[in-house]
């Protein structure tokens, strides 16, 4: 368990949040799976609605604002103490801008990324809102990690822009290509884990679950769909889909 209350070294996944077509139906959802409460926001906020354990804020949803768009997913946002030269060196190491840099009221400011391999993701700097307020715990994000076909400028691109060290996993079978990222002080952020076959480069955001078993019953009791449960060697997992076909993936210790 890990209570935050100041923001995060730079590269830390500080936040996430999701855009989808029905704010009440996701509610039901996600308050079905991870027990959340949910602090809906105005429509000067687009609705923008944060997700609470105990009070504390884990996550955020919204309505997409799109009515067009058919594909959801949760983004994740790396922590920068200075987002304008974080949005520089991105350029610089290849990255494309997708969201300038903006202020969001006096919660922080936020750029949204796209790393040379394809993967989208958000730069935070946290002023009032420093992000999660909740994590490695029950109901809260534990890790995020890349999955690309790609990985080599994505390697090259994290390491230029956020400082990380990229360490091998000596852990994992012969021919899994995974990189630990650390940040300078030595602490995994998360890392890459290269898929050749995996249609395009994206960010995957798990959430600790008390029982993985269960978390699985009720992602399919509240409309979502989800693998069995598989014991793996960092703890016991499953694969979920919500009812808006954004995935993601929960995971308890055996």
């Amino acid at each position: 368990m890990s209570d935050v209350t100041t923001n995060q070294p730079l590269g830390t996944p500080t936040w996430i949040d999701l855009g989808i077509p029905d704010l009440d139906k996701a509610m039901s959802f996600y308050g079905g799976v991870f027990g959340w409460e949910f602090d809906v926001g105005g429509e000067e906020m687009g609705r923008y609605t944060m997700c609470r354990l105990r009070g504390k804020a884990v996550a955020a949803m919204m309505p997409n604002p799109d009515p067009t768009a058919t594909e959801f997913w949760w983004n994740v946002y790396l922590a920068s103490d200075d987002l304008d030269a974080t949005v520089a060196r991105a350029r610089d190491a290849g990255g494309e801008v997708l969201v300038d840099p903006m202020d969001v009221m006096n919660q922080g400011r936020m750029a949204i990324l796209k790393d040379p391999s394809g993967g989208q993701f958000g730069v935070w700097q946290g002023r009032d809102h420093v992000g999660c307020q909740l994590v490695n715990e029950p109901g809260a994000l534990l890790r995020n990690d890349l999955v690309t076909p790609n990985p080599g400028p994505a390697r090259d691109f994290y390491a230029s822009v956020f400082d990380f060290t990229l360490d091998g996993n000596d852990d994992l079978d012969a021919g899994v290509d995974f990189t630990f990222l650390r940040r300078p002080d030595g602490h995994e952020i998360g890392g890459i884990m290269g898929v050749p076959e995996a249609p395009a480069s994206s960010w995957g955001t798990l959430f600790q679950v008390e029982n993985a078993d269960a978390a699985v019953a009720a992602a399919r009791e509240h409309g979502g769909t989800a693998s069995d449960a598989e014991d793996m060697q960092y703890g016991r997992m499953a694969q979920v889909t919500d009812p808006f076909g954004a995935q993601f993936t929960v995971g308890s210790t055996r």
